[in-house]
């Protein structure tokens, strides 16, 4: 560990009277260009053509994006949470759908606009993704997808649920808001299941300030989210179904363009200062991270860490509050879950106990995690967290 735990009754968390780490603060997240006065010189020659939607730069970046990704068709929106309600309405599904409550309420916004239930199941301890097993035993006669998240950018165990889904004769959605540049093995996340759709607004490694993508390699279903996001219509005003506004701009596609120059090296420092994380909180009792499976690669949207509160000395709502004390940003992702959320809670009864869910969602804490942090700001935060286990905050 860099940064030694604190040995003398100087080095008081500042939630206990001690100075903190960062008295100018250390936010959650921060969004990056590797050149934003190119990305204003293309802003600006957009405004000058009088074409602001429907234009070449989203068909430029849909281009790329499929050719990234290594899929047929990518269908740029105006967010995730629009193209998940895109693909839903696009399938003609009904009845249930399965997913995990341990997500963003927009996963299960999606699907109870659509005039679905959200059948919530459980996830996995290890990796906090939709475990299949808990996904086949929610699944019934009324189930019509699966809904799977790849939360934290974490890929979930894809080929257990796309053999569930084929045993059963359904769809398979991905919620990738998390993973635009996560693998799967080789694979990159966005050609599994019927579709996934990332997410590009601030908090995520791909930017456009605010929009999303479709990817499938489904030719009908891309064609039928091309006209959903356009209201439903095809281009003569006779519209073939319910649709949305759902279209991207122009000026967001030159900014996601914009945040695709240094991609992969922006996922790779994530990687790289995850595991410095790792290395700070070595050693310190109570504290664990989601695991990423051997061969797979996640984007690291969130670095999120578990901690049980009889061995740390503290839970992780104490954790937090003593934390911002420091100057340190922190949610907690995903804290209540969906299924103990106020518009979802009427849901409970008939889904069942979600224990595995509950009690992760009693132990997470996302901590600070942005391309620019230095090595520094992350040894300082696991000094934060050593000189709390010594002294805990009541």
């Amino acid at each position: 560990m860099t940064s030694n735990p604190p040995s003398s009754v100087d080095d008081l968390p500042a939630a206990l009277g001690g100075q903190p780490l960062f008295p100018d603060g250390l936010p959650l997240a921060r969004p990056a260009l590797a050149d934003p006065d190119a990305v204003a010189r293309t802003t600006q020659a957009i405004l000058a053509s009088g074409m602001l939607t429907n234009g070449p730069t989203v068909r430029q970046l849909e281009a790329r994006a499929a050719e990234y990704l290594g899929v047929g068709h990518c269908v740029a929106v105006s967010s995730c949470t629009a193209g998940l309600m895109l693909v839903l309405r696009a399938s003609g599904l009904s009845g249930d759908v399965v997913l995990p409550s341990f997500t963003f309420s927009a996963t299960a916004h999606a699907v109870a606009w659509n005039g679905l239930r959200p059948k919530f199941a459980d996830i996995s301890p290890r990796d906090l993704l939709l475990d299949p097993e808990a996904a086949a035993r929610s699944a019934g006669v009324r189930t019509s997808a699966i809904l799977a998240t790849h939360t934290y950018g974490t890929p979930c165990d894809v080929e257990a649920l796309g053999e569930l889904a084929g045993q059963n004769g359904i769809r398979l959605f991905f919620d990738a808001a998390h993973a635009f540049g996560s693998r799967r093995g080789p694979h990159m996340i966005g050609g599994f299941g019927d579709a996934e759709v990332f997410s590009l607004s601030p908090t995520k490694v791909l930017i456009a300030a605010e929009g999303g993508i479709i990817a499938t390699n489904d030719d009908e279903l891309a064609e039928r989210c091309r006209i959903g996001r356009d209201y439903g219509n095809p281009g003569d005003y006779d519209t073939r179904f319910l649709g949305l506004n759902a279209r991207m701009s122009e000026l967001h596609a030159a900014t996601a363009l914009g945040s695709f120059e240094d991609l992969e090296e922006r996922i790779a420092e994530r990687n790289r200062l995850a595991e410095r994380y790792r290395k700070a909180f070595d050693g310190l009792p109570g504290i664990d991270f989601p695991a990423v499976a051997e061969g797979d690669r996640s984007t690291y949207k969130d670095l999120t860490i578990l901690i049980e509160a009889e061995a740390f000395g503290m839970d992780a709502a104490a954790v937090a509050r003593a934390l911002a004390a420091e100057g340190i940003q922190t949610r907690r992702y995903y804290s209540p879950p969906v299924h103990r959320q106020r518009a979802y809670r009427s849901l409970a009864p008939a889904n069942g106990p979600l224990p595995v869910t509950d009690l992760v969602a009693a132990r997470v804490l996302t901590l600070p995690l942005w391309t620019g942090m230095t090595d520094q700001q992350v040894d300082d935060v696991g000094h934060a967290l050593a000189r709390l286990a010594a002294r805990p905050v009541t």
